[in-house]
């Protein structure tokens, strides 16, 4: 019997949706034992291609070669059954069961008479979380997780499997950096035992420090598989994008006025204490630190989705009481949320309706009539002006990449006309030309004298936009640096981990 080379061969597949040709014959051939970056932007493809070999999709034409045999007709159970496992981007667990419970969902150990083993099934659990350094117990119901354990416990249940090959979609997008090092143990454990990887990521760097060969996809079409060892960034991205992105972070020069916001001594009960800061007319305020710093918890409190324990806000010199997001946005406010999916986007609405759900008083006529062709014409200049790619205004917004998808929950601020922009990880898991834009569009709203607060995990983003840096620890904030040259990402990982303490300034 012939050796064989591959684990998995995907050849010319395509597939076509009503309208749409998502997948032009695209090939993909996996190693056993080996990581395998796939790449592009969102919309290339990644996706349907992932759920063609999961069984979710069946292809319209192409064939997928499994350990060397033609696979067919299959659905999601049948490809865990032949040893594919897939850990989606998008979380969907069982709440209010325990990690046990959601780990083992249908395949429970069983006594006699068909009871559940409990304790046997705790102590399995206990040994995939210990073999992910995961300090919860079995037990632990969900809904008490943050979401990177959830994600954690998500890539136990894939282990759990014992997949001959692994899909890993984002995975790293809700982790803290010491999580992402566990997992790239975890990965490197798996590779040695001749376990297969396919990890997709818009973040370059994960794809160099644990890839063996990546794919590049775009507009639906194979671009090439090429050697780590081939690659550098700027050819990798010129891969993905067809074009040269000659500065990742277009930060301009802009003119910093007068004093926009100034928070003093916030507080919210245990979330974070005496947080004190200001941002001025056209500058990007940037805030970093760890999962569990505080920072989200300061923003929702700044929009009114957190009560305060203490504190004043000013805008323009005049203290403001901002307990719901109704009074943040009549002071001029908007919030993109860090979850677009949990709480931002409203999947089953159209693209027009989630860009105008925020400010539907503005589109109200008298007797209560709605100016349907007002909103519509203010939609299709922001699709236009902000390349939101999408076949109409009235496509359900779930059915748009990623990237597109958080264009149109900032367009939904800027129709508010916001004069302080509050963007919570404005672009966790969108592509490189996705982020290169709406870095570009954060440029254009400072330079009409407002401002933008930024959240960021990435430090690169961090320092490639901000004028200044509040870093957090702890729900308390370590230092307020000026972004200059000499900075460096050890210094605020120094403040953000606690090392270092710099009076704020």
């Amino acid at each position: 019997m012939a050796e064989i080379n591959y684990i998995l061969e995907m050849k010319n597949i395509t597939k076509e949706f009503p309208g749409v040709k998502a997948l032009k014959g695209v090939t993909l051939q996996i190693k056993p034992g080996e990581v395998h970056g796939l790449v592009g932007e969102n919309g290339a493809g990644k996706s349907t291609l992932m759920k063609c070999l999961n069984g979710i999709y069946p292809q319209t034409s192409g064939d997928i070669y499994f350990n060397g045999k033609l696979v067919k007709n299959y659905n999601t159970r049948d490809a865990i059954n032949i040893g594919i496992s897939m850990i989606h981007q998008e979380l969907s667990p069982i709440e209010h069961r325990s990690i046990m419970e959601n780990i083992w969902l249908g395949r429970e150990p069983l006594k006699a008479f068909g009871l559940v083993d409990h304790k046997k099934m705790f102590n399995q659990t206990k040994e995939l979380l210990d073999r992910l350094e995961l300090d919860v117990e079995p037990d632990t119901h969900m809904v008490e997780l943050t979401v990177a354990k959830m994600q954690m416990v998500e890539i136990a249940k894939a282990i759990s499997y014992d997949a001959k090959l692994i899909i890993m979609d984002e995975p790293t997008s809700a982790l803290t950096n010491k999580e992402v090092e566990q997992l790239f143990k975890i990965i490197k454990r798996l590779k040695e035992e001749g376990k297969a990887i396919i990890y997709i990521s818009h973040k370059l760097e994960e794809i160099f420090t644990i890839c063996d060969r990546v794919t590049v996809l775009r507009d639906g079409e194979y671009i090439g598989t090429k050697d780590k060892k081939d690659l550098d960034v700027p050819t990798l991205i010129k891969m993905m994008v067809g074009r040269d992105i000659q500065d990742m972070y277009p930060k301009e020069a802009c003119d910093i006025g007068e004093v926009l916001i100034e928070v003093e001594n916030l507080s919210s009960q245990h979330a974070f204490q005496n947080v004190s800061f200001n941002v001025r007319k056209g500058e990007i305020f940037g805030i970093a630190g760890l999962v569990g710093s505080g920072r989200t918890e300061l923003v929702e409190t700044l929009f009114g989705l957190r009560n305060k324990s203490g504190g004043r806000v000013t805008i323009h010199g005049k203290e403001v009481d901002i307990k719901t997001p109704e009074d943040a946005i009549k002071a001029k406010m908007g919030l993109v949320t860090e979850d677009r999916r949990l709480n931002g986007i409203i999947p089953v609405l159209s693209v027009a309706d989630n860009m105008i759900i925020a400010n539907l008083s503005k589109y109200r006529k008298s007797f209560g009539l709605f100016n349907h062709s007002k909103a519509e014409s203010d939609v299709n200049e922001y699709v236009e002006n902000i390349r939101i790619v999408t076949p109409s205004i009235e496509q359900k917004i779930m059915n748009l990449s990623g990237g597109n998808q958080q264009k149109v929950l900032i367009s939904r601020w800027l129709l508010t006309e916001p004069e302080i922009l509050i963007m919570d990880e404005p672009t966790r898991g969108i592509d490189v030309g996705a982020k290169a834009e709406i870095y570009k569009l954060m440029g254009d709203i400072v330079k009409q004298g407002k401002c933008v607060i930024m959240v960021s995990s990435e430090l690169p983003e961090v320092m490639g936009m901000s004028d200044r840096i509040m870093v957090m620890h702890g729900g308390k904030v370590s230092a307020i640096l000026d972004n200059s040259k000499d900075l460096t990402q050890e210094e605020i990982i120094s403040y953000a981990t606690g090392q270092t303490v710099l009076e704020q300034s």
